[in-house]
Formats: C-alpha cells, sequence, structure tokens
C-alpha cells in the first residue's frame, strides 16, 4: 500500500522514513519526492508498505505525530496521475495540428 507523508523537514532521509514506519512491519521502499531544478527536498514523500492492515495502522499512528520537529500529514497515497506531453491531445506546443494562414 502507498503511503503519503507530507510536512516533512528537509533534512529528513529516505532511511529515516523508512525506520519510522518500520515500526508497523515491512517496508518496501520510502521515497523523499525532490525538486527537478534545485534537488532541494519538496517536504512531503511516499512510503510503499507490503501489508495493508501494517500500512493502515501506520496511517493511523503517524498522523500528526513529530518527526524531526514537525508533526507529519500522513495518508494512503494516491496513483499518480497521468501528465499531458507529446502526442496527447492537448492544444497547443509541438503536437498540435498546424493551422493554415488565414
Amino acid at each position: 500500500m502507498n503511503i503519503y507523508v507530507g510536512n516533512l523537514s528537509h533534512d529528513a532521509t529516505e532511511q529515516e522514513l523508512m525506520d519510522a514506519f518500520a515500526a508497523f512491519g515491512e517496508v518496501k521502499y520510502a521515497k523523499i519526492i525532490k525538486d527537478r531544478e534545485t534537488g532541494q527536498p519538496r517536504g512531503f514523500g511516499f512510503v510503499e508498505m507490503s501489508d495493508e492492515t501494517q500500512a493502515n495502522a501506520a496511517i493511523a499512528e503517524m498522523n500528526g505525530k513529530p518527526f524531526k520537529g514537525r508533526n507529519l500529514k500522513v495518508n494512503v497515497g494516491r496513483p499518480k496521475e497521468e501528465r499531458a506531453g507529446f502526442g496527447s491531445d492537448r492544444r497547443g506546443g509541438f503536437g498540435s495540428p498546424r493551422r493554415e494562414p488565414r
């Protein structure tokens, strides 16, 4: 089960996040999201746990709890939404049909 973890301290590490959630069960991975341009943490991440019951217990216990000086916001992670890009039906950009001059 994918778990969203928000309000993360910018000095938190993925290993520390894994260790915190491992108290509730097996953690497959932890990922802290970083800004593409600066490489700085964006203050949120995701934890993937193997067992849904353990994941729900972790969500209930960790939500609002202090972690590295900040109170976490923890809930069920939503699936990543697809972004429109090349070849999408979004109008404009390189994928648009060419207009004839008037």
